[in-house]
C-alpha cells in the first residue's frame, strides 16, 4: 500500500498588503484617499462659498456695496479662521461652519442704514446686556478698528 503523506498545513501572515482588495489597495489607502476626496470637497465648497459672497456684495446698490466691500475686507483680515459665505442672501463670516457675523444691505429691506451683525455664535458677552447689531452709514479707520477688535473678541 502507498504510503500517504499528511496534508500541508498552510498558515498566511497577516499583513497590511495582504488586506487588499481587488484595486490593489488596502484599506487604509482607501481610507485615507476617501478623506483626501473630503477635504478636496470641503475646499471646493469654501471657494463657492467665499465666492457666493463676493457676488452678494458686486450685486449691491454703490454705497452699500463700497461699506460691504470695506467690511469684507476688515473682517477677513482680522479673524482669518472666519469662512464667507452668504446667510440669508446676505455676506456672513462662519467659523466651524456657523454664522459668527453678518452684513445687511440697507437697501435689501429699504432701510436707512446697512447693519453689521453677530449672531449667538459670538462670544460677544458682557454682563446681562449687550450690542448685536450696528446700524452703518459710512466707515471711518476709528469704525473699521472698532469692526475689526469686536470680530477677533467674537471668534475667541
Amino acid at each position: 500500500m502507498a504510503e500517504t503523506k499528511p496534508a500541508k498545513k498552510t498558515t498566511q501572515k497577516s499583513s497590511k498588503r495582504n488586506s487588499t482588495s481587488n484595486d490593489g489597495f488596502t484599506a487604509e489607502e482607501r481610507a485615507a484617499m476617501r478623506e483626501r476626496a473630503r477635504e478636496l470637497k470641503a475646499n471646493a465648497s469654501k471657494a463657492e462659498d467665499e465666492q457666493a459672497c463676493l457676488e452678494k456684495i458686486a450685486e449691491m446698490p454703490k454705497p452699500d456695496r463700497e461699506l460691504a466691500e470695506r467690511f469684507h475686507r476688515v473682517v477677513t483680515e482680522a479673524a482669518p479662521v472666519l469662512s464667507p459665505k452668504t446667510w440669508y442672501g446676505m455676506p456672513a463670516y462662519a467659523k466651524d461652519g456657523k454664522i459668527v457675523c453678518f452684513f445687511q444691505s440697507a437697501a435689501k429691506f429699504s432701510a436707512r442704514y446697512a447693519t453689521f451683525g453677530f449672531s449667538d455664535e459670538a462670544k460677544l458677552d458682557k454682563g446681562a446686556m449687550w450690542p448685536t447689531s450696528f446700524a452703518l452709514t459710512e466707515l471711518t479707520a476709528a469704525d473699521e478698528a472698532k469692526i475689526a477688535s469686536l470680530v477677533k473678541k467674537a471668534v475667541k
